[in-house]
């Protein structure tokens, strides 16, 4: 579906949330959380660190060698807005659970789930989104420079956690971090996390401290805070788009059930085998008889210039494929390429077990990379070359931005090449690659979006745009 229902943030929702807080003040009965000194009403979860109340914090000290640990609420919440006052030791990290889970049949009972972070480090993600022990970073700061900004290192810190249908949005001192839109956890407990520590000594006893938490659960939706431009929408409800997208100028590129937009590279209509639409997945099918055996290529029947592309895409063992943007349709025949054509690429690969990971120059056909051009790597978290990856069968979040000629591509949220078609720099790259003999590869000013058939195995879905 395109725009959601009430499901989502509605007209009418939008102008109950223009209503300041302050309004219902009088009304609103928040629930105390804070531990007694027995942590009556708490249980210690996951690993060994050690949970006291002093005064009135909460403190959790770590321990060496000690997996994540958490103090978590015997009772479980839904919709709430919850708020409390956070300071963590600057060699520590730590968070905050929410609608947090542990099951027995899960991972050996850990504690999983949303994860509102407490981040001292460079790259400073106070306020982001992680999910524990599951699909890992799912909103980063790194697009949100005021709230990498708020959150003070080494002092108290105020944070308000909004989770009021599939929305979750949280604040740092005021400001507004993440504002995440998720299906997957509607209900679960609050968890005070002090986090796994492996180095000398010096990181044992850190401290992570807690103070003036409170819940709201009663009438919450009338105490949420008014909308905020300056943290995006990080959508992860499958091929939806939400209000606030729909008015950004978003909309989806497939529409989950069909073929409408797309044909085959080389072909007026879409492939007739090696393509399975199923449960708003699409998919390339494995080639039984080699690549050139399969379906072939597929491109929109629209072209385009300035545009900001998002989708998700999931491989299989040993895969290899790609998204192509800026493609000539007319260049892959040229060339003698069965169902191909050519453009820039986002590359999608199984880096540790395919040869193209190995091949190129210093990992430029990897994941994430400028294929055969620039390889991709870390550019937002200091300190950290490693992208972050999504093993085979689970899901990664691709994004590519096209403004006149600089392109950016993200993978998981975070930017991992940053470029500027049609420089000195970017043709000397394609006079040393694979496209050197292509006059004015990767220079036109508009074109189709492809997905790679190689072969493989290997998944799209919530495959969105909007134009620039």
């Amino acid at each position: 579906m395109n725009a959601s229902p009430d499901r989502f943030i509605s007209a009418c929702a939008i102008a109950l949330l223009a209503v300041a807080p302050a309004t219902f003040s009088a009304e609103l009965k928040w629930q105390s959380l804070n531990p007694e000194r027995s942590l009556k009403g708490w249980t210690v979860q996951g690993g060994k660190a050690e949970f006291a109340v002093e005064g009135q914090e909460v403190v959790g000290r770590s321990v060496l060698s000690s997996r994540n640990s958490f103090l978590v609420t015997d009772a479980a919440f839904g919709d709430f807005i919850l708020e409390y006052d956070a300071k963590v030791d600057p060699q520590l990290n730590s968070g905050v659970m929410v609608r947090a889970e542990r099951r027995r049949d899960y991972r050996n009972g850990v504690v999983f789930g949303y994860q509102v972070e407490l981040d001292s480090s460079a790259r400073a993600w106070s306020g982001g989104i992680y999910d524990e022990q599951r699909r890992e970073w799912l909103n980063t700061l790194a697009r949100n420079p005021q709230a990498r900004a708020a959150f003070k290192v080494g002092e108290w810190n105020h944070f308000r956690v909004e989770a009021l249908g599939h929305r979750i949005r949280t604040f740092v001192n005021g400001v507004a971090a993440a504002n995440l839109i998720d299906d997957m956890t509607p209900r679960g407990f609050i968890g005070l996390q002090v986090h796994s520590v492996d180095a000398g000594p010096k990181l044992a006893g850190l401290e992570a401290r807690f103070r003036n938490i409170r819940i709201l659960t009663e009438h919450a939706a009338d105490a949420a805070t008014p909308l905020d431009p300056a943290a995006e929408e990080y959508n992860y409800v499958p091929n939806t788009l939400t209000d606030v997208q729909v008015a950004q100028g978003w909309r989806l590129l497939w529409d989950g059930t069909s073929t409408n937009g797309w044909h085959g590279a080389t072909l007026s209509g879409f492939p007739d085998h090696g393509w399975t639409i199923r449960d708003g997945v699409l998919s390339v099918d494995a080639a039984t008889g080699g690549e050139s055996t399969n379906g072939g290529d597929i491109i929109t029947r629209e072209e385009f210039a300035n545009f900001e592309l998002e989708l998700d895409f999931r491989i299989t063992p040993g895969a290899n494929s790609g998204i192509k943007y800026f493609v000539d349709p007319q260049l892959g025949p040229t060339l003698g390429l069965k169902g191909s054509a050519i453009g820039l690429e986002f590359q999608i690969l199984d880096d540790e077990r395919h040869p193209d990971a190995k091949l190129g120059v210093r990992g430029n056909r990897t994941v994430g990379s400028l294929y055969d051009l620039i390889p991709a790597t870390n550019l937002d978290e200091p300190g950290r070359s490693a992208k972050r990856v999504m093993p085979p069968g689970e899901w990664n979040r691709a994004r590519i931005v096209a403004t006149g000629r600089h392109v950016e591509h993200w993978l998981n949220g975070v930017k991992v090449v940053e470029y500027d078609r049609g420089t000195q720099m970017f043709r000397a790259l394609v006079n040393n690659s694979k496209y050197q003999d292509m006059p004015g590869f990767g220079e036109r000013e508009r074109g189709p979006i492809l997905l790679q058939d190689h072969g493989n195995a290997v998944s799209f879905r919530s495959i969105k745009i909007r134009s620039l």
